[in-house]
């Protein structure tokens, strides 16, 4: 029996062996972080060396980098009312794209009626023009875009935006959590005010998350609150062994960055080819940039539930879309928002790539799809 090929990197991905390492010899450690003594320190350097490692990584000072449980959690603590720039104007309201993770369409701490959402285009790119539309309409916003979309893959016009919403006196938050590793991400190049990670998109554990302040904002109120951990931005002795797990996931992922991009590039194209061979077939946001790792394609007709079993029956792991649904196959809103009726945004099945996938992978995926394809023709 021939083992399973695993296409579902956007959700999660292995554990990295340097993070397993990293883990393993955190674990032998008794000592709490916030402790004083031998113990405690040598548990404390673990949790800096990895602060120190993410902050390098994508462009920050080590004290703006906040570890937490989650990238749910890591966008919960930035979407905070009250924030404040250099300007010294707190941010009133909340922007969020259409297409955004549901952790952040949910607003974080900002009540309901003081959120707007900026439209995208039928590429699943947001609208500049609608955003510096709603910008202009109202007191000092903060304004969330994720880096890259988890569905279609498609790039956000970050650096744009920056320029857009602090010309607007707003600050922009960016979700960055399907990026790091994939693309360069460098927060000094690009100029976000606050970014999300999460550990287990790159290798590391889940249950490890992370948000970068960049230097000058003030404001940010923790959701968790009790002892002074995290430079008092959020409570909870720090869960030692994920963290160390996540900088050395980190660390591995970023050193293979370029060359990791060009491969994930080559087999994504193949994998695309193959898909285009059965009439009909549609790959979403391809004609903007993208992931180097992900697909995102239908055909009229399928079903995406359907589909996602077929491709298990056959041993090949792909999802519907995000994986933050209960294990639920539901239409994408991502679809919807970029202006696809619910048929085809129903029918939509996402395949991602990573370090590990070969073009092996990349054939037995398409065999199951030929199976699966020739029986949706025949239907």
């Amino acid at each position: 029996m021939r083992g399973r090929v695993y296409l579902d990197w956007n959700a999660t991905t292995p554990l990295r062996a340097e993070a397993r390492a990293a883990m393993l010899a955190a674990y032998e450690l008794i000592g709490n972080p916030s402790s004083v003594h031998a113990e405690g320190r040598e548990a404390r350097r673990l949790v800096e060396e990895a602060r120190a490692t993410l902050a390098t990584a994508v462009g920050a000072l080590p004290r703006n980098v906040v570890f937490n449980s989650a990238g749910t959690e890591a966008n919960a603590l930035a979407l905070s009312p009250g924030l404040r720039g250099p300007s010294g104007d707190p941010v009133e309201r909340l922007l969020v794209s259409a297409i955004e993770h549901a952790s952040v369409l949910a607003g974080g701490r900002f009540p309901t009626n003081r959120i707007g959402q900026i439209r995208v285009t039928r590429s699943g790119v947001i609208d500049l023009d609608h955003l510096e539309a709603l910008l202009s309409d109202g007191p000092p916003a903060l304004v969330s875009i994720m880096a890259a979309n988890n569905e279609t893959g498609a790039l956000q016009p970050v650096a744009e935006a920056v320029r857009i919403v602090h010309g607007a006196g707003g600050l922009l938050h960016v979700d960055a959590i399907q990026a790091l590793g994939k693309i360069p991400f460098d927060i000094k190049v690009i100029g976000p005010d606050l970014a999300t990670f999460s550990a287990h998109k790159i290798g590391g554990p889940k249950g490890v998350g992370a948000l970068v302040v960049a230097e000058g904002i003030a404001g940010l109120e923790p959701v968790l609150r009790g002892g002074g951990q995290e430079l008092n931005r959020r409570a909870g002795t720090e869960n030692v062994a994920g963290i160390a797990g996540f900088g050395a996931a980190v660390k591995v992922a970023l050193q293979a960055l370029p060359e990791h991009a060009e491969r994930m590039a080559t087999l994504r194209n193949l994998l695309e080819n193959g898909i285009r061979a059965l009439p009909g077939a549609m790959v979403f946001s391809d004609d903007v940039k993208r992931l180097p790792n992900t697909v995102l394609f239908t055909v009229p007709g399928l079903k995406a539930e359907t589909a996602v079993i077929g491709f298990d029956l056959e041993g090949v792991a792909v999802s519907s879309g995000s994986a933050c649904s209960s294990g639920k196959v539901q239409p994408s809103h991502v679809l919807s928002a970029m202006g696809y009726d619910p048929a085809v945004a129903q029918g939509a099945v996402r395949l991602s790539l990573g370090w590990s996938t070969g073009p092996d992978d990349i054939n037995r995926a398409l065999e199951a799809w030929r199976k699966l394809g020739n029986t949706l023709l025949r239907a």
